[in-house]
């Protein structure tokens, strides 16, 4: 069985995804006055469903931050032309 999860490194200013353990790709964002900027996305593990997993955990975890969401990283903004119901949390 494997297991994703999908956290924070706000020291590296990016969200992070595992695979069993193991780093399977990264959201590089700019946090900065209640917005968070995503800048690049990078999935080292394909076709597992990672990339999907990291930007809806890490957009779920900013709209509970009660941050607003810009989108500069096609990958991210690319999600969310495909999953309106999280456009609640974007700007331009």
């Amino acid at each position: 069985m494997t297991a994703v999860s999908v956290s924070d490194n706000a020291e590296q200013s990016r969200y992070e995804v595992r695979l069993d353990g193991e780093l399977g790709g990264f959201a590089e964002y700019v946090s900065t006055d209640g917005v968070v900027t995503f800048t690049h996305t990078e999935v080292a593990i394909e076709g597992k469903g990672l990339g999907s997993a990291l930007v809806r955990q890490a957009l779920e975890d900013v709209r509970a931050k009660g941050l607003t969401v810009v989108a500069e990283c096609p990958f991210v903004r690319g999600y969310l032309d495909k999953h309106p119901e999280l456009t609640e949390v974007t700007s331009k």
